[in-house]
């Protein structure tokens, strides 16, 4: 029960903090990002003349995505959509409650900073609970499963691109610069967000005082550490080779360890990411 009320925050949080980048900088600045929500921005501004003040961002929000859920409901089965469904129509109710905020002074570098960031911590939030907003990302996993050989990603970035480009079209291309800025720190922060509590740094250590070194890093660090066999392919010798997966914080550790016992020992530092199991994430998948 605590699990469910923990993801229902977290959908419910990382949708208003895109509502309030739609409503409070992306709408006012004229900045279409891709999506449905920057497609219903444009579509506010080419119906202006038609409807007093535009068609609302809220209600092309939904109008489009109805269609869609109902598609993949069809294609993918209500298991797949779940709290997708629920995430878009919180977006959508923030969106219609969240005023539309007038920008006097149109700083674009900064808008996109502040709307990248408020999207990507939104975005970040939504995902994390393992959950989307529909919207294209819905649309191009039902698209994948007619053509199998574009992958997901792929018709997604079209999808997007059709959409920035008829922002650009509408507003101009100075807008839709920073536009491509704010979907490029979304995705830097929405990919810190899902990644950054699982990241570590993998190390390789090949020494011959291997055994005093993984006996320090386990009996000091409390990490744990594999030995491997392995052979040095210019000398013909046998080699061990430790392999340990630690935080950030204790690379500089780990090495002074290694040089403390040997300081003529191969090291090598690599990025991991996803980590989980027993001392780093749980295995949520």
């Amino acid at each position: 029960m605590g699990k469910v009320i923990w993801k229902i925050a977290k959908i419910m949080c990382g949708t208003f903090l895109m509502a309030m980048a739609v409503n409070f900088v992306y709408e006012p600045m004229r900045m279409v990002t891709g999506g449905i929500s920057g497609l219903a921005i444009a579509v506010k501004s080419m119906t202006g003349g038609y409807v007093s003040g535009g068609i609302p961002v809220w209600l092309t929000n939904i109008s489009v995505n109805i269609p869609i859920f109902i598609w993949g409901y069809f294609r993918k089965g209500k298991d797949f959509l779940g709290c997708t469904f629920f995430a878009n129509i919180c977006f959508t109710v923030f969106l219609m409650l969240l005023p539309v905020t007038a920008i006097e002074q149109k700083d674009y570098f900064l808008s996109a900073v502040i709307g990248g960031g408020l999207t990507g911590v939104g975005l970040g939030l939504v995902f994390a609970a393992g959950y989307s907003t529909g919207g294209t990302d819905l649309l191009s996993s039902i698209l994948h499963s007619y053509f199998k050989s574009f992958s997901v990603a792929g018709i997604l970035f079209v999808l997007d691109a059709v959409i920035i480009l008829a922002g650009a079209l509408t507003f101009g291309i100075y807008a839709t610069v920073y536009a491509v800025l704010a979907v490029s720190l979304t995705t830097w922060i929405m990919d810190n967000i899902l990644s950054g509590l699982k990241v570590g740094k993998q190390i390789w250590i090949i020494s011959e005082k291997y055994q005093e070194i993984s006996s320090e890093i386990i009996g000091q660090m409390g990490r744990g550490v594999t030995c491997l066999a392995g052979k040095g392919m210019y000398s013909g010798g046998s080699k061990k080779v430790l392999l340990c997966v630690v935080g950030k914080r204790q690379i500089l550790s780990v090495v002074q360890i290694v040089r403390g016992y040997d300081p003529t020992a191969f090291v090598i530092i690599q990025d991991a990411r996803e980590v989980m199991g027993e001392g780093f994430g749980k295995m949520d998948f």
